[in-house]
């Protein structure tokens, strides 16, 4: 495909460059006759011999999944993979008549002869590195493999170690074999079986000969695959720590690559960012020469080249063969700010080409390896975010047809764009010839003078009038940064605004891509000129309804990374930005809406989820609940559940009373009801006062007084289940177990409380208590001091602890009436009272093992017998823990429907 005839494309005086002069005349012509200058083309670049493969890294990560997914699956679906080993093993008999090779003699053909055929074949290609890294591999895989089965052997529990072995000799063996484990990572690393013939087969050889040790029941099917991943795993890292040989097309495959594109090039000079000139990483380039054949015909070392635009910041005396004014750059302002700006816009290589006319332009390089982490961030971006093309572009040629498509639509829509002229290909790459942004600087670059007045607001209203004639076009970029946004101004002294970078962008776009193209546009011009000279040139280019629309996209996540981490610099320009608005159109909205499928909340949510179904799954012992709940009296159980179930409301009240913002009952009962879900993964009150906390942010309350608020609410429940004792104590009477303290006792306790005094008497133990005391009291006391001025809300906020707490003390006495037994109020308040915090000290989920084994012990020690406390025990927690969590679960979906977690 070409954009140009054979002779080169139509040439637009009104973009063309001046001749090029200086260093770059020298590097043209250098010291050659005219016809030798004709026949070579000059390089300057420095080749990557090896690279790192993002690929590699990404195939290191979902081996390790896998190798996980595996083992669980090993466990939890072990009469699946069983029978499906044995299945396969049915066809035992049948291979024992066909098969005329033992099954020992296969294995040693196969750990032989594969890996020496493979290390012949790279040895016969002189590929002598590869050849130790192939082994490096294989030792790895073999270490993986052997280090894997000890540790399952020693940490593994008995399910894991069945699910990895097979039935031989009248025992289990683990069978996870190593061999298997070396010869994939030697084959792994020893290439593509696209490119080497006896990887290919050798991978072919491998699978035939485990799948006939699998059907005659040497292995276990998760414990060959196991092996293969550990295989992958070890040659994908090694592969990842050494580098690969870069397939890349430099020097004279570059060359032919531009020449395919219908270009005849006298120079390509690599563009790169010099500011980072002085970096370790960042080569000094040297100057190629290659003839018609791409031949190398000379070679000369030189630092980084100055291409004209800005004088070099120290100069160097200049290699044979450039003549004079060439040298070197080192930390110098970008000599050519266009250029540099495309390749800090996108992760490509970018060059300079001269050709025989005298036109430059500039020519982006995509290289394969370079896609897979570009693709797998576009479809992570198109899962997260609403509005995105989802469609990613796996292989290097949909990588660079989308990105030719984009750019020719983006021209076709009446946007100053670089045209695109020309497209070839060489190796594991693909040549973009485009036109050159003559004399444009980046928004990045552009001195502050060009963005004051009238020429900065003119500025402005061009990069607005390009972004709308790119959605009048259906055209989205999804990637306005500082770096694709290039200004230059003509000989009258007006500005002309280019976008670039379009690669990232969707045709046929929808409304919420422009408007998060609005947002990302708005962004970055605030970054630059500030947020009400941003909102006032938006408010002249844009209708009112676009401008409306941006507001609830104000937000860093609509934002592209590199500008996301710009904004985050400058601290409350998007608060700016909404405020700035909001006085321009009053009756815009500026909340935040939901873009994200989703988000840490989701996660979560999810993680929750997970966690409480093991829980329950593991922790509840199911046949034991059925006989607890079927012995038990149907009337008392809805009565015990009816009273846990008020507990909700009576916590409600308590936060509603005590929050400085106005809160609905009803949403503040549903936070309740959430946290009976939470509960499953955080230890006990820790979750519901996370979503109280959340609650109240989200309600616009300032974090310091949410968490006094919190706090408060946790106290007051502290104090008022102390004094709800000690009145069922003086009202009730003494019980079976709450009797008047002997002479004994007594003179005890007064003993303990004259050594507490004369501890806290001694400077060192009194300071370390005040310092456990004093963030409580500075957190609540702010708080108490103006809940003690509104009487009657305190009123309710002490009610509603009475009330939940009066709840769980009757579902627990109605627990114990569903058996047929009966203790005293006060009996039944300090087992409960005691046993739950006695239990909630452990830090499991809902004070998990710890709850019951006080509230067992306490029912025991009042005279109940073991069995019917444990069956108590169970129906409470029943029906004020388990059987609440669908409820809850329920009622956290309602809250983040409605925005309040």
């Amino acid at each position: 495909m070409s954009g140009a005839s054979a002779a080169g494309p139509v040439r637009d005086p009104a973009h063309d460059p001046a001749p090029p002069t200086g260093p770059l005349q020298a590097l043209l012509a250098g010291d050659l006759s005219e016809d030798e200058s004709a026949n070579l083309v000059r390089v300057v670049d420095t080749p990557e011999a090896r690279v790192r493969h993002p690929s590699d890294l990404l195939g290191m990560v979902l081996s390790a999944v896998g190798v996980t997914l595996v083992l669980v699956l090993s466990v939890v679906a072990h009469g699946t993979t069983e029978g499906v080993t044995q299945d396969v093993q049915g066809f035992n008999t049948l291979l024992g008549r066909i098969l005329f090779v033992p099954v020992a003699l296969l294995e040693g053909l196969v750990v032989l002869f594969v890996p020496a055929a493979v290390l012949i074949e790279l040895g016969v290609r002189r590929l002598g590195r590869q050849v130790v890294e192939s082994i490096c591999a294989a030792a790895v895989g073999l270490a993986l493999g052997i280090v894997a089965g000890v540790l399952v052997v020693r940490l593994g529990s008995d399910d894991l170690v069945r699910g990895l072995s097979v039935w031989r000799d009248g025992r289990w063996t683990l069978t996870i074999p190593g061999y298997v484990a070396a010869i994939a990572g030697l084959l792994t690393t020893a290439g593509p079986r696209t490119r080497r013939r006896t990887v290919r087969w050798s991978w072919n050889v491998l699978y035939l000969a485990l799948f006939i040790v699998l059907i005659t029941g040497q292995v276990s099917l998760p414990g060959i695959l196991v092996a293969l991943l550990l295989g992958r795993l070890a040659g994908q890292s090694v592969q990842y720590v050494s580098g690969v040989r870069s397939e890349r097309a430099y020097g004279g495959d570059l060359v032919a690559a531009v020449r395919r594109a219908g270009f005849r090039p006298t120079a390509l000079v690599r563009v790169r960012d010099v500011s980072a000139a002085a970096q370790p990483d960042v080569p000094d380039d040297s100057v190629t020469s290659y003839d018609a054949e791409g031949a190398v015909a000379g070679r000369t070392t030189l630092g980084h080249l100055v291409l004209p635009g800005a004088p070099a910041a120290s100069a160097a005396a200049p290699p044979a063969g450039l003549g004079a004014g060439a040298g070197t750059q080192t930390g110098a302002p970008p000599s050519d700010p266009a250029a540099v700006a495309l390749t800090r816009a996108g992760d490509n290589r970018v060059y300079a080409m001269f050709d025989d006319d005298g036109v430059r332009r500039d020519v982006v390089v995509l290289d394969g390896d370079r896609q897979v982490m570009g693709a797998v961030q576009r479809l992570w971006r198109a899962l997260r975010l609403r509005g995105f093309d989802g469609r990613a572009a796996i292989s290097l040629k949909a990588a660079a047809e989308r990105t030719a498509l984009l750019a020719y639509a983006a021209a076709a829509a009446g946007v100053r764009t670089p045209r695109l002229l020309g497209i070839g290909t060489a190796d594991d790459s693909v040549v973009l010839v485009q036109e050159h942004a003559r004399g444009a600087v980046s928004l990045r670059d552009l001195p502050d003078a060009e963005l004051e007045g009238e020429r900065g607001d003119a500025v402005l209203a061009q990069a607005w009038e390009q972004l709308r004639r790119a959605h009048a076009g259906g055209v989205t970029h999804h990637a306005l940064t500082p770096d694709v946004v290039l200004v230059h101004r003509d000989g009258r002294g007006d500005p002309h605004v280019w976008l670039t970078g379009w690669e990232q962008g969707e045709i046929a776009s929808g409304a919420l891509s422009r408007r998060m193209d609005l947002t990302q546009m708005l962004a970055l011009l605030a970054l630059r000129v500030g947020a009400r000279r941003a909102i006032a040139s938006a408010v002249r280019a844009l209708p009112d309804e676009d401008i409306a629309a941006i507001g609830p996209l104000l937000q860093s996540i609509a934002l592209p990374p590199t500008t996301r981490v710009e904004v985050r610099r400058v601290k409350g320009l998007l608060d700016e930005l909404r405020a700035a608005l909001v006085e321009r159109l009053p009756q815009a909205d500026v909340q935040p809406q939901n873009i994200t499928r989703f988000g840490a909340r989701t996660i979560i949510m999810v993680t929750l989820t997970i966690v409480a179904i093991a829980v329950v799954v593991t922790t509840m012992n199911f046949e034991e609940i059925a006989e607890a709940v079927s012995t038990a009296n149907p009337w008392w159980v809805g009565v015990a559940f009816t009273l846990g179930a008020i507990t909700w409301f009576g916590a409600a009240l308590t936060f509603a009373a005590f929050s400085p913002r106005p809160i609905p009952l009803w949403r503040a009962t549903c936070t309740q009801m959430a946290g009976s879900f939470v509960s499953l993964a955080a230890p006990a009150g820790i979750g519901p006062a996370a979503l109280n906390l959340r609650m109240l942010t989200r309600r616009g309350v300032p974090t310091p007084m949410a968490v006094a608020t919190v706090a408060l609410v946790q106290v007051s429940q502290f104090v008022v289940t102390v004094l709800l004792l000690v009145v069922l104590s003086i009202f009730t009477g003494s019980g079976g177990i709450v009797e008047l303290p002997s002479t004994t006792v007594l003179l005890a306790i007064t003993g303990v409380g004259v050594v507490v005094v004369a501890v806290m008497l001694v400077p060192p133990a009194r300071r370390w208590a005040w310092d456990r005391a004093r963030p409580i009291l500075e957190q609540v006391w702010p708080r108490l001091s103006q809940m003690l001025g509104q009487p009657t809300r305190l009123a309710l906020g002490l009610g509603g602890n009475v009330i939940m707490t009066l709840g769980y003390v009757l579902a627990f006495d109605a627990a114990l009436a569903a058996f047929g037994r009966s203790l005293s109020l006060v009996d039944v308040a300090v087992i409960y009272l005691v046993g739950n915090a006695l239990g909630a000290m452990l830090p499991t989920p809902g004070g998990l093992g710890g709850v019951e084994g006080a509230l067992t012990a306490g029912l025991t020690a009042a005279g109940i017998p073991a069995s019917i406390a444990f069956s108590v025990t169970i129906l409470y927690r029943l029906v004020t823990y388990w059987g609440r969590v669908p409820i809850g679960w329920v009622a956290m979906r309602y809250l983040e429907r409605k925005g309040d977690l």
